[in-house]
């Protein structure tokens, strides 16, 4: 029988130092500002029995005034505040959730910074909602950057 290495971790162990490598960001380095801007995705629309998709138009908003530790955030559109977002922090992101005022949902998912390009996050934005009664959703693939 083989001895068993006292450096070998065992699943529990390889999972804890897993954590502490990619532990979120702490609220006193956190941003305060991110200006996103979302070139491509897709809007789909259910009419007549069957779903449709579109190119979508460009998308640009920030989110202002974060507190990761309140997890409470502001979302601004042309320079107007245009609602108040919850967050909800995950190892590597931090998805900011919008319920509109008809109970429809919008989702911001902005992770950690690529250090392929400092200072800008990948970020994923989804809206789910419905138009005179149509069931309609959209996708969008963007960037974040920190002012």
């Amino acid at each position: 029988m083989a001895a068993r290495s006292s450096l070998a971790l065992g699943p529990g162990m390889a999972m804890v130092c897993i954590a502490a490598l990619t532990t979120p960001l702490s609220a006193e380095k956190a941003p305060v500002k991110l200006i996103c801007s979302f070139e491509t995705g897709h809007v789909w629309s259910y009419e007549a029995g069957k779903f449709s998709n579109s190119a979508p138009s460009p998308l640009k908003f920030e989110i202002d005034d974060i507190d990761l530790e309140g997890q409470s955030a502001k979302l601004v559109i042309e320079g107007k505040e245009a609602g108040k977002l919850r967050i909800v922090r995950a190892l590597n992101a931090n998805h900011f959730l919008e319920v509109a005022n008809e109970g429809f949902l919008n989702l911001t998912t902005i992770y950690d910074a690529d250090p392929a390009t400092p200072g800008v996050q990948p970020a994923v934005h989804s809206r789910h909602f419905g138009l005179l009664g149509q069931p309609m959703f959209a996708q969008y693939a963007g960037t974040c950057t920190i002012k």
